[in-house]
């Protein structure tokens, strides 16, 4: 018993340090000035971004930042954390930090701050830098590099170095990538000295946004909100057939809510559900599988999305709100479908789950479930509508009585919390915990979340500003949850004391900041890829590239796109994987949507590289969360890869989904009983996908019934796959109607026009189709001319005459002298949901047919429990 004890302790020690070799640094140094140091500079730098996203500053009108400053002091921390917290290489000492490591530490963040420190002399000479500027310039961008591989490895390190050899010597490139090349000065200036680079976009969102957020999710977790989130789903789902899994299942995915990191969530969740799977009897390979299928699809989770979500507000271009919606279906449907996968092959190995300690009828167990949902309902409506009610009397006084009557509902039910007994810390369940009294323990951990939602989407606050008030409740949380337990409790001790949550909330401050340090150099060193893509112009070489070696078709950049992502999700942090394949190919897929004619939106593109970005964390053979979860199960890592990545099949397929129907984003739906229809039919889509990869419906599926499953999934995916051969979604007006045609449009709609032209390079004959947006102009031949376009008739012929600079025609790639083919109008038809009917149809039967086989087969029809 000893003995299985210590590798249990020792397995998990060996788990931490992976997280702290990928996620906060490996070094644990025995001398106490490096660990202060290494706890001291964290915790500054915490303090620094809570100020940064504050109003403090304003307030007081004291330490005010603009964005490139607050970057500057933002990497010179990571940088300094990267050198010391880091070991050189593997066999490096990790018990102290050699000097050479404190020197260069310190020359890299004096680099980073130099922006800072000379911010105003810098602003003075732009484009003009002195030989001090270049020389820093030049270390600065070495020892960001330096930092890159010791926190994430060689491969971001060495994507970034191509990219910057390719911008000082692209005179010496093949032809069909050669620039005439920038100088040192150009380079650094762009690089370095200014916000295209390293200090650009990417490390801003790092910098407002991702910082407070991660913060949120380290203190969340210091407070005790993980493992109250874990026993939570199970004590809901641990009795269900393979109840462990699917508990697993819900627990990532709350997890995932708060934290952007899959390795982490492996290790958090999976201590607890993955000796439990093995318990109800998978093996060990699925076991971790499926906890690695669960925490990958964690970062799809709304509202932290590891940080993809606030660099899609930058590079989208639309609020993080909107965001939130267009990940939320595909994230939920996602998950759906997981637990129905566990669910099989819990099914197909006849699996039970854990024996409940109370069981209740299924009528008290329905008027349990009504009386829930209609408090919920309650207390959302009183929470809506009440304060906006208060906002509308009090005014300006709001956020005080605001603050007093949350200050009442955190006493509240930290009182009700009181009444059941404290949960359990330790990483084993040996049965299963009731539920009333589990969810009971703490519903107190969901107001920060309820603050931070609030205050996103009703109170419209920036995310960072949300995400500060999120983290001020939590503070007050983390110092007060212990001694008004002792109150209440009526009890003394450590475990009650002040002191206790303090250093509670110390250690969160520093987890959050030494969590960062990876995400904030791989943002500055992704910023090296924008850079080069913004001076260089290469964006455009690989928009001919990729359409000439798919020969224009979208389907095959789709894939082209999606093998690059996982090639480069291999050795990237997904967020730096993100930067890099959306910076290159998004521009790509919306034009050569247009082109074919379809309407590709770029949160939709952005979306489907940031997918497959994911499920680079559980592809083989480098998947770091098939190792992790491999190091609790005991299994083979890369089976326990293979595994996780057929589970995580429906993640891939979704993204293809979505490019070609993006209601799944909720992108185009104009009625509450279009969206119910797009929920319905996307979770039936995704259950019949399921069950056909999984060949496992109600019994084990033949193959034409796996197939007939498939088609099922493809149609209410995409129902116009086959509507649109039968009732074609556009007819094709004559070229002499133009003028007319776009005078009876709708301000804002869409004019689709055919073009045909010669290649002057090739001499080649090329047609293609464009997208233009229609203004608001009296005339359609003003409206043309606001888009860019005059037109002459020639032979017979509409010809374009002119093409307005800079314009949207331009831009679509109008040129002088193409010849308009067609006009392609929306044609009216039936809505292609009535592609629906047959399909439920389709669907019916392989039920029917394969619950009358297992009723022959003596065996009931598979129930949830």
């Amino acid at each position: 018993m000893t003995e299985t004890k210590e590798t249990t302790i020792k397995s998990e020690e060996e788990l931490q340090e992976m997280i702290a070799e990928t996620e906060s640094g490996a070094r644990n140094p025995t001398g106490a000035f490096p660990k202060k140091v290494l706890f001291y500079v964290p915790l500054a730098c915490t303090l620094f971004q809570l100020w940064y996203a504050s109003p403090l500053p304003f307030l007081f009108n004291f330490f005010v930042l603009n964005a490139t400053e607050a970057r500057a002091i933002h990497l010179a921390f990571a940088i300094f954390l990267s050198f010391t917290a880091f070991p050189t290489f593997k066999r490096s000492p990790t018990s102290y930090i050699p000097i050479q490591d404190w020197i260069i530490g310190l020359i890299g963040a004096f680099s980073s701050a130099y922006l800072f420190i000379f911010y105003k002399a810098l602003a003075e000479r732009p484009g003009m830098p002195t030989q001090m500027d270049l020389i820093v310039a030049v270390i600065g961008l070495i020892l960001l590099l330096e930092a890159t591989r010791r926190a994430l490895g060689p491969p971001l390190m060495v994507v970034a170095t191509i990219f910057i050899i390719y911008t000082f010597f692209g005179q010496y490139m093949p032809d069909v990538i050669a620039h005439k090349g920038a100088s040192l000065s150009k380079g650094m200036s762009h690089y370095w000295l200014g916000t295209e680079g390293v200090f650009g976009v990417a490390l801003g969102v790092s910098t407002s946004m991702v910082f407070m957020f991660v913060l949120f999710g380290a203190l969340l977790e210091a407070a005790g909100a993980g493992n109250y989130f874990i026993r939570t789903s199970f004590a809901a789902l641990g009795h269900l057939k393979g109840g462990p899994a699917k508990a697993a299942v819900v627990s990532s995915g709350l997890t995932g809510l708060v934290s952007g990191s899959s390795i982490a969530n492996v290790v958090t969740t999976g201590t607890f559900t993955i000796p439990l799977m093995k318990k109800v009897g998978f093996k060990a390979e699925k076991a971790g599988a499926i906890e690695v299928a669960c925490s990958t699809n964690g970062q799809l989770m709304p509202p932290v999305m590891g940080a993809a979500a606030f660099l899609m507000v930058e590079y989208v271009g639309i609020s993080y709100i909107e965001v939130i919606k267009h990940a939320f279906l595909p994230s939920i449907i996602s998950y759906i479908a997981l637990v129905y996968i566990v669910h099989l092959e819990a099914c197909k190995m006849g699996l039970e789950g854990m024996k409940k300690t109370i069981t209740k009828t299924v009528a008290q167990r329905m008027l349990s479930f009504v009386f829930t949902f209609l408090f919920m309902i309650i207390l959302a409506g009183v929470t809506y509508y009440g304060l906006g009610w208060i906002k509308t009397v009090s005014g300006g006084a709001t956020i005080y009585i605001v603050t007093v009557l949350l200050a009442a509902a955190y006493v509240f039910l930290l009182w009700v919390a009181c009444k059941v007994p404290e949960l359990e810390v330790s990483h084993e369940i040996k049965e299963l915990p009731p539920l009333g009294p589990t969810a009971q323990a703490g519903y107190y951990f969901l107001l920060p979340i309820v603050v931070l939602m609030w205050c996103l989407v009703v109170e419209r606050l920036s995310p960072a500003l949300a995400a500060y008030w999120a983290t001020v409740l939590m503070i007050v949380i983390l110092l007060t949850q212990r001694p008004l337990k002792g109150v209440f409790r009526k009890m003394q001790g450590e475990e009650f004391a002040f002191k206790t949550g303090f250093s509670d909330l110390i250690d969160g401050m520093v987890a959050g900041a030494r969590n960062m340090i990876g995400i904030g150099v791989a943002t500055s060193a992704a910023g090296i890829v924008v850079g080069t893509v913004t001076l260089t112009g290469i964006g455009l070489v690989m928009t001919e590239f990729v359409e000439f070696i798919s020969g224009g078709n979208l389907m095959l950049i789709l894939l082209f796109t999606a093998v690059i992502s996982l090639i480069l999700g291999m050795g990237l942090p997904t967020t730096a994987n993100y930067i890099v394949v959306s910076t290159l190919m998004a521009p790509v897929i919306v034009d050569l949507g247009a082109q074919n004619g379809l309407i590709v939106p770029l949160i939709a593109v952005h979306l489907f590289v940031f997918y497959f970005g994911i499920l680079a964390d559980d592809t083989p053979p480098v998947g770091l969360a098939a190792f992790a979860a491999a190091g609790i199960s005991g299994g083979d890592p890369i089976k326990t890869g293979i595994q996780g990545f057929t589970y995580d099949i429906r993640t891939a397929v979704l993204p293809f989904m979505f490019i070609f129907n993006t209601k799944l984003l909720m992108i185009g739906i104009k009625h509450w009983w279009d969206l119910i229809v797009v929920i319905l039919a996307a979770i039936f889509a995704m259950i019949a996908f399921a069950a056909g990869t999984q060949g496992f419906f109600l019994t084990k599926s033949r193959i034409w019934e796996t197939a007939a499953l498939l088609l099922v999934a493809l149609l209410l995916f995409r129902p116009g796959i086959v509507w649109d051969k039968i009732f074609p979604p556009l007819i094709e007006e004559p070229p002499a109607k133009i003028v007319e045609y776009v005078a009876d449009m709708d301000p804002g709609s869409s004019l689709r026009l055919e073009l045909q032209g010669e290649d002057f390079m090739t001499g080649e004959i090329y047609t293609k189709t464009i997208m233009l947006s229609v203004g608001e102009e009296e005339t359609g031949v003003d409206r043309l001319a606001g888009i860019g376009i005059e037109t002459r008739e020639e032979d017979g012929k509409i010809l374009i005459d002119n093409v307005g600079f800079a314009s949207a025609a331009e831009k679509a790639g109008v040129d002088f002298d193409q010849e308009i083919l067609n006009i392609q109008v929306p044609n009216k038809r039936l809505p292609k949901e009535f592609m629906y009917f047959p399909t439920a149809a389709l669907y019916g039967l392989v039920w029917w047919i394969q619950s009358r086989r297992r009723k022959k087969q003596g065996q009931p029809l598979p129930a949830a429990a």
